[in-house]
């Protein structure tokens, strides 16, 4: 009995399991779990993953829902869910790797580096016949593509004839391509003689034991792995990706929140390199991300300093300091993360939904205190 009551005072004088929201104000993690749950289940998100950093440190995570139905099986924090573009920040940090060691050139346009013209590629033969006549397409360098100032179109499947256009002069202004991503993909793999999907588990997942994170779908993966649902809560597909550096990656929260770790501590880049790949490279002047042509600054904009580095999206001037962003969104995943210089402080949200970005302003706001995120200008509902 005395021991029993020992073990009681113990366990009474070891505080609760905190977070540190970005005003320095804490809340427990039972808290933080309960509100997770209502909020998710208020909005049908199908299933979702959480984590949060302190100190560029995990200090909480949690799985809520179903990873599959017909048998139902959980979402765990080990569930491997697709990231979509959240890839594209992971991808430019592989590429800056490739920099930092002088294997890569971020300056020499993309069609002087290829080793045929880019119709000669059987993937290119007809989505890039018109791109090639363009005066403007020997321009494109890899850095445009990393900082979104390529001047291509998203993704080509997205237009009428399926074809990849230029908008505007490369190097003019920021619009968000996915295409400039996968051309850059294609060129690293050619020079390199390796598909993608080796080279980043070699350069990034495995040293950092990235175990649930693919640029492709692996069999091991089969027995946890996220199918996706639309608003309904009806099964939209299986996934199953192949490498594509604008967004096939499959990961975790925690695996995230390891790749997030590795970066504060310059394990993946040096400190030089790193304050390249998350300066501004672009200041971005638009009301909306996708929005076409020039548009009057935002506000948001303007109040936040609004940017893209390498890969990912910027937030220079909030009252708790520089931010680095990346979201995801693709059919059935709607994914976000966001990571504050000061304190190191991350928020990653996985979802498995079409209702998960339903729920980024009260999460982010309650959990991590992200009351400065430019939601309007993604696009996201109230």
């Amino acid at each position: 009995m005395r021991l029993i009551a020992l073990l009681a005072l113990v366990c009474l004088a070891i505080p609760a399991q905190t977070i540190r929201r970005l005003d320095g104000t804490t809340i427990t993690a039972e808290f933080a779990e309960t509100f997770a749950r209502k909020t998710l289940t208020d909005a049908n998100v199908t299933g979702a993953q959480i984590a949060i950093l302190n100190d560029g440190r995990l200090v909480w995570s949690m799985a809520h829902g179903v990873r599959q139905r017909n048998p139902t099986l959980p979402m765990t924090t080990e569930t491997t869910t697709w990231a979509a573009s959240i890839t594209k920040g992971v991808f430019a940090t592989y590429v800056l790797q490739l920099v930092e060691r002088g294997e890569f050139n971020l300056d020499i346009p993309i069609a002087k580096q290829l080793k045929q013209p880019l119709t000669n590629y059987p993937e290119y033969k007809e989505a890039a016949s018109n791109l090639v006549k363009s005066p403007h397409w020997p321009l494109i360098t890899p850095r445009m593509a990393l900082n979104h100032t390529s001047g291509l179109n998203n993704l080509a499947v997205f237009a009428p004839d399926k074809k990849i256009r230029l908008l505007f002069k490369p190097g003019a202004r920021y619009s968000y391509s996915g295409e400039a991503l996968n051309l850059l993909q294609m060129l690293i793999e050619e020079q390199k003689g390796r598909p993608i999907d080796e080279l980043m588990q070699e350069s990034i997942f495995a040293p950092l034991q990235m175990s649930r994170t693919s640029m492709r779908f692996r069999p091991e993966f089969e027995s946890n792995i996220a199918d996706r649902f639309d608003d309904k809560g009806a099964f939209l597909a299986k996934t199953r990706r192949n490498p594509r550096a604008a967004g096939s990656m499959t990961t975790s929260a925690e695996d995230l929140a390891r790749f997030a770790t590795a970066l504060f501590e310059n394990k993946l880049l040096a400190p030089a390199t790193k304050e390249k790949l998350l300066s501004p490279a672009v200041r971005i002047r638009t009301a909306r991300q996708f929005q076409a042509g020039l548009q009057p600054q935002g506000l948001p904009a303007k109040q936040l300093g609004l940017a893209y580095g390498m890969g990912w999206g910027l937030l220079t001037k909030t009252k708790y300091g520089p931010a680095f962003f990346k979201e995801g969104h693709g059919d059935g995943a709607q994914t976000f993360m966001i990571c504050f210089d000061r304190g190191q402080s991350c928020m990653i949200l996985l979802t498995n939904s079409d209702n998960g970005e339903r729920t980024y302003r009260r999460l982010f706001a309650t959990l991590l205190g992200n009351t400065v995120s430019p939601w309007d200008w993604h696009g996201y509902p109230q």
